[in-house]
């Protein structure tokens, strides 16, 4: 994929409303850009699963997958004076919320533009501006006067998904981009990417990508799409919370440095073989690569994993301020990691497939 396309897809991507559950313009997105190389089937909970044309069904499989939610919010009650109580869906800080612009989906399917509220100084007593913002001090307004006025004029119902109102934009000089939803849009926009670079390939192996939904509310998605796809092999794409704004000691997925592979976090300890295979590839290529362990955090591979044992490594990109309404990255990171991937995908004969599943061989014999 040219950069020009890449740019364009990353934005579309992130522009995208898809708050966990209602993912339906990402899939949208994601069909219409694989459609030439790639046969598209959805289930009910929203996964697409995307098929080479070159699969056999007898071969073993290596899968890849990217979730297509972000974190966002629902409306759960409407007040007399029009003010929406919500909750948020996926993990967010009550702190980031406050003051945001939003959008409220209605019932005819068009968004609404609203604004977390946000209690002016002036009414603040010096009690209450030292205090913790709390979500149940926080509430939606679409400019409404009255709860008739939200669900007669406004067409919002109980249960209207909302996501931040955010525009992404990309600076040409310094290559970055501003945006929303980059868990897991940037990582989307790779894997899309990926599978085109490789659409003439010969492969000696069955190549199935997952386009999984609800992953920021348990990994809901991947715990039905794993057990169709049963991988042998797999590789998640993410986009992972940047931590070179804290101590430069512990930095271990800076922004700029290349994509970051975690050896464990609170869901998985990530096979060290095929984690050490990405790494013999990332040097071999002199391609820029971090590594991490988290005390935190959790990915679709964990699910993948567990399903068949499938090996799994994690691609992350580094997002700066992860769910929250902004977020900086690095195309020289999205880069890398697509380059990364492709040179380990190209790599995989039988023999080293084999290896790279299963120490003790056999799934080619």
């Amino acid at each position: 994929m040219e950069k020009t396309q890449a740019v364009q897809l990353i934005q579309d991507l992130s522009n995208a409303n898809g708050v966990s559950g209602f993912e339906e313009e990402v899939v949208a997105l994601v069909k219409k850009a694989t459609s030439e190389f790639s046969e598209a089937r959805v289930d009910g909970i929203k996964n697409l699963y995307l098929s080479r044309p070159q699969n056999t069904g007898k071969r073993p499989v290596l899968q890849f997958d990217a979730h297509s939610d972000e974190v966002g919010m629902m409306i759960q009650a409407v007040k007399e004076n029009g003010l929406m109580a919500f909750l948020t869906v996926g993990g967010w800080v009550p702190a980031n919320l406050t003051a945001q612009k939003v959008r409220i989906r209605n019932r005819d399917g068009r968004y609404v533009p609203g604004i977390v509220t946000s209690k002016p100084p002036h009414f603040m007593t010096a009690e209450e501006r030292k205090k913790a913002i709390e979500l149940k001090d926080l509430f939606i307004d679409v400019g409404a006067t009255s709860a008739e006025e939200v669900t007669e004029v406004y067409k919002i119902d109980i249960g209207a998904p909302i996501v931040p109102d955010v525009t992404c934009v990309y600076d040409e000089e310094t290559d970055k981009f501003l945006g929303k939803a980059f868990d897991c849009r940037i990582g989307v926009a790779c894997m899309v990417d990926v599978l085109s670079e490789l659409a003439e390939d010969d492969l000696p192996f069955d190549l199935v990508s997952t386009l999984s939904a609800q992953e920021e509310v348990g990994e809901r998605g991947t715990k039905v799409a794993a057990k169709q796809v049963q991988a042998d092999l797999s590789i998640v794409f993410e986009g992972c919370p940047a931590d070179d704004t804290e101590e430069p000691y512990k930095v271990q997925s800076g922004m700029g440095r290349g994509p970051m592979l975690r050896n464990f976090d609170i869901s998985m300890i990530t096979n060290p073989e095929w984690q050490a295979y990405a790494g013999e590839i990332a040097k071999k290529f002199d391609i820029p690569m971090q590594t991490s362990v988290r005390s935190g955090g959790g990915t679709n591979g964990a699910i993948i994993n567990l399903v068949k044992g499938a090996p799994t490594i994690v691609v992350g990109i580094p997002v700066r301020y992860a769910h929250t309404p902004h977020c900086f990255i690095d195309y020289k990171d999205y880069q890398a990691a697509k380059q990364l991937v492709l040179e380990i995908v190209r790599s995989l004969d039988e023999a080293t497939f084999d290896r790279c599943a299963n120490p003790l061989g056999g799934l080619f014999k």
